[in-house]
């Protein structure tokens, strides 16, 4: 594509930012929050009961919600995404100097919260139809270097075991999760579903986060809902969810007034606070899904005869959350003068990340072939993505 066309097509994609936002001018943010529900309301109710930090009616209101919409038996509130992860990975046993599957092509808690437990990333590529880890290439990947002893994974090459698979569901897209699963199960490796981003996505008519054995969420400021901070662990398993909120507790043993704790505990419930707030933006969620998949129709029918410009759209048997759009341009030239046009114009638009095995403290770690999310890192922009209104 010449200089020409490629200009016009920066320009004609801005001006229809513009007018899909009904923003003739001033900053198009990313993701903002949308606060029109009873967030007031609440807080002002979480304020006068006075708890205000991690026990209160509004902690255990927002735990039941989440296990509703994730359909799972049980959800577990924590203070962030990164908590949730590196909670949900201590579940299922992963521990110092193990080896966690994951993908390189996602946000740098996945690998952080690896790291928490002192385990190793193991970098498996991602899916060109999903941008998020790769069932061909993990069965490629653990054919090469997969033994099992005693119904244990353990890498041939590096001599440690396999102890988790972290697979995450990029911009809110559905990954092939049943089969990343099977896989998984063959060869006796757990998976914890990184959902952060993907409230509200299904795959096959099934809630994201509840296919593992244990799913984790974000509600972070720029999620789809949000409560400035937090997180939850989602489950089915009775015991590893009594768990959860055992170690999430600092492990305190629960007494009328003794402080007894029976192992190292973490300090990572969501206060009550921020639960209140939760609450109220989950009953906002059905309304936000349809807003943002209007939102998602309108850039990909914008983009529908562009050949330049690729809208990246959700996946067979996926119904997505689009909770960030994205596009894919040709080259990393095209795409940092996209970045570069756009930003310069008051529209906020992003790369997405850096791969994670290409990061100082994760460049050491072992790693399957990533071309596809190599291609990815060079070509993909968001786009802004906030609720309407």
């Amino acid at each position: 594509m010449n200089t020409t066309q490629r200009i016009s097509d920066i320009d004609s994609t801005l001006q229809f930012i513009r007018d899909l936002f009904n923003t003739k001018d001033g900053p198009i943010y990313l993701h903002e929050p949308r606060f029109f529900g009873n967030e007031k309301k609440y807080l002002n109710d979480a304020i006068d009961s006075t708890f205000v930090s991690s026990i209160g009616a509004y902690v255990d209101r927002f735990e039941k919600m989440m296990a509703e919409i994730a359909q799972t038996k049980y959800a577990i509130a924590v203070v962030n995404g990164t908590s949730a992860l590196h909670i949900g990975l201590k579940l299922v046993g992963v521990e110092e100097n193990t080896e966690v599957l994951t993908q390189p092509l996602t946000f740098i808690a996945t690998a952080n919260a690896i790291a928490y437990e002192k385990a190793v990333p193991h970098f498996i590529d991602v899916s060109k139809g999903t941008l998020g880890l790769c069932h061909v290439a993990l069965k490629n990947r653990l054919e090469e270097i997969a033994e099992i002893k005693e119904d244990k994974c353990y890498n041939k090459e590096t001599g440690r075991r396999i102890s988790a698979c972290l697979p995450m569901h990029t911009f809110g897209l559905p990954l092939e999760i049943d089969k990343v699963i099977e896989i998984c199960d063959k060869y006796h490796i757990p998976v914890v579903e990184d959902a952060a981003e993907s409230l509200g996505s299904y795959y096959k008519n099934k809630h994201t986060g509840g296919f593992g054995k244990v799913g984790t969420f974000s509600f972070n400021g720029n999620k789809i809902v949000t409560c400035g901070g937090g997180g939850a662990i989602v489950t089915n398993d009775e015991q590893l969810a009594k768990r959860a909120k055992h170690i999430t507790t600092t492990a305190k043993i629960p007494h009328k007034w003794e402080y007894a704790h029976d192992e190292i505990g973490y300090n990572y419930r969501m206060p009550n606070i921020n639960a209140a707030l939760a609450c109220a933006q989950l009953e906002l969620l059905p309304l936000y899904l349809e807003n943002k998949r209007i939102t998602s129709d309108s850039y990909a029918n914008f983009y529908k005869e562009n050949e330049s410009i690729k809208y990246i759209k959700e996946s067979e048997n996926s119904r997505a959350n689009y909770w960030l759009n994205a596009i894919q341009l040709n080259n990393l030239e095209e795409r940092n003068q996209f970045l570069e046009e756009a930003n310069l114009k008051g529209i906020m638009s992003r790369p997405i990340w850096r791969l994670l095995n290409s990061l100082e403290m994760y460049n050491h770690c072992p790693c399957g072939n990533l071309e596809n999310s190599k291609h990815f890192e060079s070509t993909i922009v968001n786009l802004p993505s906030s609720v309407r209104i």
